[in-house]
């Protein structure tokens, strides 16, 4: 199953504050991470959007690995190579241990944007916006 994500993050290489995944049938994934110190920019655009109260990191896992079970297979597609690693990041959960998740394969696509999204720089409406990107791209390049 592909798997559209995005993520927000407190700048360049920044923690992870929030995870959006969408499924190709609408399924979706959201969870929000707390953000000690936001950068202003971060303060100004990203936190106003959240919409959801903070998870812990543990919560989050716990909560993807429930929603990604649901999946024989995964195809994470992003359009930025640093929501791969933050979705990486958050399978790890200690030293030498990871969620039991179904077989993963990643794609990052420089074909596909949010720039549609319904809000802007709230992770779960950019991973829709970033389906979509990819549904009309396949339907005008007849793309898989």
């Amino acid at each position: 199953m592909n798997i559209y994500i995005d993520t927000e993050f407190n700048d360049f290489g920044g923690e992870m504050i929030s995870l959006g995944m969408v499924d190709e049938t609408g399924r979706d994934f959201y969870a929000v991470l707390n953000c000690q110190d936001p950068s202003p920019w971060v303060a100004a655009n990203v936190i106003p959007v959240l919409g959801q109260p903070y998870a812990s990191l543990r919560m989050l896992q716990q909560r993807l690995q429930a929603w990604l079970s649901a999946y024989r297979t995964v195809h994470i597609v992003a359009d930025w190579p640093e929501d791969i690693a933050h979705f990486c990041r958050a399978l790890i959960t200690g030293p030498g241990m990871r969620l039991d998740t179904p077989p993963l394969t990643l794609e990052v696509r420089r074909d596909l944007n949010s720039e549609a999204s319904a809000i802007p720089h709230n992770a779960l409406e950019d991973a829709r916006a970033i389906w979509s990107s990819a549904q009309k791209t396949t339907t005008e390049e007849g793309r898989p």
